[in-house]
């Protein structure tokens, strides 16, 4: 089989040789003739697969995408071209989770508030839904869960109301991006949903940059920036063309880059790897940890984890020491700053995107903490303690 691979994903070249001619190619840059033979196409969400590139590409029977979104996947093309497609969903949940509750610990540092009296509003209760339930639980936070279009379909599910949604102190959404139908989310977050929100409250946007209307936003902060929410952009309208004159009215901003841990990513290969093995009835030979590296410190950081981080001293509350924790492993303070740095050079997005340093998940990290309190925290976290015998 040809293979063809977006070389921005990891491992892809120990995963996939073993399945038959692998070629990579960088996003944007897929040449006719690898097209013409190519047989089973693998990308990231910087490459649109339509009908213009199937016509260009006769011999394809797979196409997947290794990131959890697809709207770049043109699914009816692929569906008349009867051409099998996958999408790795849930891939960079934790990712995803990890990078609201490192937001929300380093917001709670600088407003001084505790998350535990917090009322929690999730949007969309799918793989990253789910995984900020956990995180919100762990933190005994109190929460509120939207998602109409879930209750729907399990019974066992009870989706909060949005006048609920617009009451809670911090709003986190993860929807996908819908534009029709009885429940769309293009421009949920408007401008008369904006005017109902307040100074007192937080407001993020780590799914889909159409979701909150950027231009509305940017009129009301203009208006009444001392009115409005604590707001969080990781997502925007028009990506990579985003509209820059939001930066200073934002608590944080990134480059799209929530789900950008290595483990998101390179999970995001490996589900690849077994549907396409699925695909081609053929057992898999790899696993993700084949490939994964052990999690060594940032040379800062090194002599710290050796003493606890300093984070044992009876003075400092449970939140400070699980703060110290995630910010020793990703603070997003550092990518805002890189953000606002190089956008205002020039219109990096992309770049910034591709070039984004290896990330680790809490998981991947073995902390000493004397804290019992912060400890059991932080397990429920996903950090693993050491000389934790359970």
């Amino acid at each position: 089989m040809n293979i063809l691979y977006d070389d921005n994903m990891p491992y892809a070249p120990e995963y996939f040789s073993h399945l038959g001619e692998a070629q990579s190619f960088s996003a944007g840059h897929i040449s006719d003739i690898a097209l013409a033979n190519c047989e089973a196409l693998l990308v990231r969400s910087t490459t649109k697969v339509d009908g213009k590139l199937l016509q260009k590409a006769p011999k394809l029977r797979y196409v997947a995408t290794a990131t959890a979104g697809f709207n770049h996947l043109s699914l009816d093309a692929l569906e008349a071209a009867n051409i099998h497609w996958y999408a790795a969903g849930g891939c960079n949940a934790r990712a995803v989770a990890e990078y609201i509750f490192a937001a929300l610990f380093v917001l709670a540092e600088q407003q001084h508030f505790v998350l535990e009296n917090k009322r929690l509003a999730i949007v969309g209760a799918g793989n990253v839904g789910k995984a900020l339930i956990a995180f919100a639980e762990a933190l005994d936070m109190s929460l509120i869960v939207y998602d109409p279009p879930r209750a729907q379909i399990d019974p066992s599910f009870h989706s909060a109301s949005f006048d609920e949604v617009l009451k809670a102190d911090i709003i986190s959404l993860h929807v996908p991006l819908v534009k029709a139908g009885p429940y769309p989310t293009e421009h949920m977050f408007n401008a008369d949903v904006l005017a109902a929100l307040s100074s007192e409250q937080i407001l993020i946007n780590a799914c889909r940059g159409e979701v909150l209307d950027n231009k509305a936003l940017l009129s009301a902060m203009r208006k009444d920036k001392e009115g409005m929410p604590t707001v969080v952009l990781d997502c925007w309208e028009n990506e990579p063309t985003v509209d820059t004159e939001l930066l200073p009215y934002l608590a944080f901003a990134t480059a799209h880059i929530a789900g950008h841990s290595l483990e998101g990513k390179a999970k995001g290969t490996d589900m690849v790897y077994q549907d396409l093995c699925r695909f081609l009835a053929l057992a898999p030979n790899h696993v993700l940890d084949d490939f994964l590296p052990s999690f060594d410190w940032p040379s800062e950081l090194a002599k710290q984890s050796k003493t606890e981080h300093d984070l044992g001293h009876d003075d400092l509350s449970a939140q400070a020491i699980i703060t110290a924790a995630i910010k020793s492993m990703y603070d997003i303070a550092n990518d805002d700053s890189y953000f606002r740095l190089y956008m205002a050079k020039s219109p990096s997005f992309s770049k910034i995107r591709r070039d984004y340093p290896v990330r680790r998940e809490w998981p991947a990290a073995t902390i000493a903490i004397k804290h019992k309190s912060a400890a059991s925290t932080l397990k429920k976290l996903g950090f693993r303690l050491a000389n934790d015998s359970k």
